[in-house]
């Protein structure tokens, strides 16, 4: 089969420069090993883990396939509680509670969807996994991806540089993603070795700057170092598009959704297949931060609240429990699904090597068809 071999198969040691997102928690074991044995570089979708349920997975990536894989967590730069947000909760040390307005969306969402509050969630995790803060979580997950060895490192959200040089001394590789130019910059100073430019096409937390837009502006803004592409890249004439844009490769993870190992109801993976190029939305529902989603119900119903988002780790404090409550009633209809406007591209399931290797020889087909320029004069 014709592909392309680029400097980000050499150092990520992959057949193709097909990276999957590490999408949490679809990007899980099962997925990440199967791009992975395809040729590509599979990312385990880690954000969500405990310590002892990455170390699991990893050991069933290796048990699977033999080839490179990475792992992904989020580094976001501040996060919040309901308690940063209530001061009278600190001063009398009593249970922080979300803002009356909020608690009243959440009521709305029961009543308007026919669900049961579901009360206090169960602890995810040891006790003590459950009392560290969300920095001291991150550290956790940091040295636990430190001990396991892992060829490479990725931040999904936030800059990895406190750790590039533990990584670095393991022989991993580590990838930054962002979302302007600015952060790009930031990313190559604290010595990440990969840059990936995400436009704001793509699914999941993402930014304002479309990918055509960016990703040549962040090529030029970090040379030599290598920059992958994401962003609305659903089949082989994205990864074509990407390389003529100076990208190395390409970060995926809309058009993994529906594959075969996605952990997604199948439910969901049809929702994608269904969606044409409108059907997505960027929302601050879930966690704060905006986030391309398929459409859905319950988005809707919180766009017209005109409720300010809380700040990161806050809010979801207002989501979570809309999720239990839906899933607990089988209304899948109403949970998060993190696509991108690449979900017009997806038109069936396919299992996941098959979707790496259709790319691999569809971009290295359009490359081949290029017009051949003609000799100056």
């Amino acid at each position: 089969m014709n592909s392309i071999h680029t400097r980000i198969c050499d150092m990520l040691e992959i057949e193709h420069p097909i990276v999957l997102a590490g999408m949490s928690p679809v990007a899980e074991w099962e997925l990440a090993a199967a791009v992975s044995e395809a040729g590509g570089l599979g990312v385990l979708g880690a954000a969500a883990m405990t310590p002892d349920e990455i170390s699991e997975s990893i050991r069933k990536i290796r048990e699977y396939t033999s080839k490179p894989f990475g792992v992904d967590i989020l580094l976001p730069a501040a996060t919040a509680t309901l308690a940063d947000l209530t001061s009278d909760s600190r001063q009398t040390g009593n249970e922080p509670q979300l803002p009356k307005e909020y608690r009243q969306f959440q009521q709305r969402v029961y009543e308007a969807f026919d669900l049961k509050d579901p009360g206090p969630a169960e602890p995810h995790g040891d006790e003590r996994w459950t009392r560290l803060s969300m920095a001291e979580r991150q550290q956790a997950q940091v040295d636990c991806i430190l001990q396991e060895n892992v060829p490479v490192f990725a931040s999904g959200l936030g800059n990895p540089a406190p750790y590039v040089e533990a990584f670095h001394g393991n022989g991993a590789k580590v990838i930054g993603l962002v979302g302007n130019v600015k952060n790009a910059r930031r990313i190559r100073d604290g010595g990440a070795d990969i840059v990936v430019a995400q436009g704001t096409e793509a699914g999941g937390h993402t930014g304002r700057i479309g990918t055509m837009a960016l990703v040549p502006q962040i090529v030029d803004a970090v040379s030599p170092l290598p920059v992958v592409a994401a962003g609305g890249i659903g089949d082989g004439r994205g990864l074509a598009a990407a390389i003529a844009l100076g990208a190395e490769a390409v970060w995926c993870g809309t058009v993994f959704l529906a594959t075969k190992e996605a952990h997604l109801d199948q439910e969901l993976k049809e929702r994608v297949i269904e969606a044409v190029d409108e059907d997505t939305i960027i929302t601050r529902l879930y966690s704060g931060k905006t986030m391309r989603n398929i459409k859905n119900p319950l988005i809707d119903l919180w766009e017209q609240s005109n409720l300010h988002a809380l700040p990161m780790g806050a809010q979801g404090v207002i989501a979570e429990p809309t999720q239990r409550a839906a899933r607990a009633a089988n209304r899948i209809d109403l949970i998060r699904n993190a696509g991108g406007q690449a979900a017009g591209l997806v038109t069936e399931q396919l299992g996941a090597g098959e979707v790496v290797r259709r790319m691999a020889a569809q971009a290295a087909e359009v490359l081949e068809r290029m017009p051949v320029p003609a000799p100056s004069k």
